[in-house]
């Protein structure tokens, strides 16, 4: 019981029926596939052709404002960066002219504290002298019988 199909006279039976029915079946889901992306791009053609682009004027003009806004911070940046590098020139040539009077002063101050010195040791010197000079006489008048002291 064989299951055979006659086609223009061409006999087909068993094995080869089973593959003429799955090249049917898969030449027929081949066209249903085709279909189905052809509907998509028709359907997609459609929509590009009724596309209308939105209107962006809106935000045009927020970027206007944001641009003149931003441009106006970078000029206030400038300028406070001017400002800075203004005051860190001048602070840098006060403290220059500061260390050069230091130094003066200094020089100063060691030119009197030698000067100070050197009269201390004069003065000291003087006093020993001095000092010196007065036992002297002290001892001569206490040395001298005339003095009366006894």
């Amino acid at each position: 019981m064989a299951t055979e199909i006659d086609v223009g006279g061409i006999k087909f039976r068993g094995g080869k029926l089973f593959l003429i029915l799955t090249i049917l079946s898969s030449f027929v889901g081949l066209l249903w596939g085709g279909f189905q992306y052809y509907q998509k791009f028709l359907d997609m053609e459609k929509a590009i052709s009724e596309f209308q682009s939105p209107d962006l004027s809106s935000y045009d003009e927020q970027i206007a404002v944001l641009k003149s806004e931003v441009s106006m911070v970078l000029e206030e940046v400038s300028l406070v960066n001017d400002v800075a590098q203004s005051l860190k020139n001048d602070l840098r040539d006060d403290i220059k002219t500061m260390k050069a009077d230091i130094r003066a002063i200094d020089k100063v101050v060691n030119d009197i504290e030698d000067r100070v010195k050197a009269n201390e040791r004069e003065i000291s010197e003087d006093f020993k002298i001095l000092e010196k000079e007065i036992d002297d006489k002290i001892k001569k008048s206490l040395s001298n019988p005339l003095a009366g002291i006894k």
